[in-house]
């Protein structure tokens, strides 16, 4: 019988060998899946702690409701009845000490309707002219790759691109735009722009195309898990057979071995496999390779540590409540948090006890990693110092609960795409049977990683289709 191993048990891991179990059952293939994870819990970035009635995701909260890989995934292992939607209310960017509404008809900060861009207090007059010379200034050069903060500061300007796009964006990479790359996270407006030869009036005619809406009542847009993202890691793995996942196994080594491949663990021990998906992350599966002079050539991938801090409260000791479910601070204001979420309107009817409030702020950033290394005293100190300038909040919270990710949020800089391009090709050349998923390489969201694991999967079964015929 064929062995198939995966290497990691974050959710792109847990997928890949859910999908594949999936498939050979439904074929009756002659193959063995199994899983290995250096921590000794699975999940990855999805942690939730329940403590005192509240529920506290450590990582990620959500997923998009757009992409459809995480919510069929949910339905799959039986949590359909479980998916529940974010409250919608207005969001807001903090610049200077204001908190300013975020426009509205906007699409990642970029305007798309006329009246609310110009009638917003986030712009100066002459960086809301910058923006909308949008509508005549030439498209760019047709170009491999360039960072996201040339492509719309050459676009929209300095106010609108430090004002909004960047603090957004941020919210997702946690990383520097001037260096992260366009065509590895939002290859559509490069694309917009080439085929419009403006960035507005392109949203504008693929959104109406699509019949999304920009204006009116918000929609949510992300789902989340009653009781907690953690229970779709649960749900996964009790859908695999029993013995498939390992933890405490970190495999140190990948070499070729015939046919196979034999993989070297921690502790010396090692196991021969057909085929291999590595879901950890670049400079991991780099270590494995310590050999091959050409995955060891290629650029180190730098990433980025963060934390958040969550703080409950009885919803009366929030005495200067705001309407809305958080906010985003911009790079110009003298602030050390990041965001901050108001949990408990975003997620009205799971994450807190009627009367308590749950608020998760979030630190880390270019040029401030090192508050990462703080105490949880001092974290929590810096957290509610901010706070408190925007917020009114009497006294000390009920408890706080402090999560550390050091190098975590993998660096996409510029020409990302071609080296995960030239990563995958040798592996087809040198390591056939050996692929790669996970938030490294092709997208760092929930249905990014899904999506990731998914190809992966079907490049396994492609793969040992092609070997049948010889």
């Amino acid at each position: 019988m064929s062995k198939i191993t995966v290497i990691g048990g974050g959710i792109a891991g847990l997928t890949a060998a859910y999908y594949l179990q999936t498939n050979i059952r439904d074929e009756s293939s002659p193959y063995q899946v199994e899983l290995y994870e250096a921590s000794n819990r699975i999940g990855g970035k999805i942690q939730t702690e329940k403590r005192n009635g509240f529920t506290i995701e450590r990582g990620p909260d959500s997923f998009l409701i757009r992409k459809k890989s995480a919510e069929r995934l949910a339905r799959e292992v039986g949590l359909g009845d479980k998916l529940v939607k974010n409250g919608t209310g207005k969001s807001y960017i903090l610049v200077g000490d204001t908190l300013h509404s975020m426009p509205q008809g906007s699409h990642m900060g970029i305007p798309t309707q006329l009246r609310p861009f110009l009638s917003s207090s986030l712009f100066s007059w002459s960086g809301k002219f910058r923006a909308l010379t949008d509508f005549v200034r030439p498209k760019g050069e047709a170009i491999s790759d360039q960072s996201v903060g040339q492509f719309f500061r050459r676009r929209l300007g300095d106010d609108v691109l430090e004002n909004v796009i960047e603090p957004l964006l941020s919210g997702i990479y946690a990383g520097d735009i001037d260096e992260l790359s366009l065509m590895a996270t939002f290859p559509h407006f490069y694309q917009l722009e080439q085929d419009y030869g403006s960035l507005i009036k392109g949203i504008q005619k693929t959104t109406a195309n699509k019949g999304q809406q920009t204006s009116g009542k918000k929609r949510s847009m992300f789902y989340s898990i009653e009781g907690g993202l953690s229970r779709l890691v649960e749900a996964i793995e009790e859908q695999l057979h029993p013995g498939t996942v390992q933890t405490e196994m970190p495999v140190t080594a990948i070499e070729k071995a015939g046919n196979q491949y034999k993989l070297t663990f921690e502790d010396g021990s090692e196991t021969v496999t057909d085929a291999v998906i590595v879901t950890t992350p670049f400079p991991v599966l780099k270590r494995m390779f310590t050999e091959d002079e050409a995955i060891q050539s290629l650029d180190d991938m730098h990433a980025t540590s963060v934390a958040n801090v969550a703080l409950a409260y009885d919803q009366s000791a929030i005495k200067q409540d705001i309407d809305g479910t958080g906010f985003v601070v911009s790079r110009n204001s003298d602030y050390r948090i990041t965001a901050c979420t108001w949990t408990h309107k975003k997620w009205p009817e799971t994450v807190a006890p009627e009367g308590k409030a749950l608020l998760r702020c979030y630190v880390g950033k270019p040029g401030d990693e090192d508050v990462v290394h703080l105490s949880d005293e001092e974290l929590k100190r810096i957290v509610l110092h901010d706070l408190n300038k925007v917020m009114d909040i009497e006294g000390d919270p009920l408890f706080s609960v402090v999560t550390r990710w050091h190098d975590a949020m993998p660096q996409y800089r510029v020409g990302h795409k071609q080296m995960v391009d030239t990563l995958e090709d040798h592996l087809r050349t040198v390591f056939p049977g050996v692929f790669v998923a996970g938030n490294s390489y092709r997208g760092i969201g929930l249905p990014d990683c899904i999506d990731q694991a998914e190809r992966a999967v079907q490049q396994t079964f492609d793969y040992f289709a092609e070997q049948s015929r010889y």
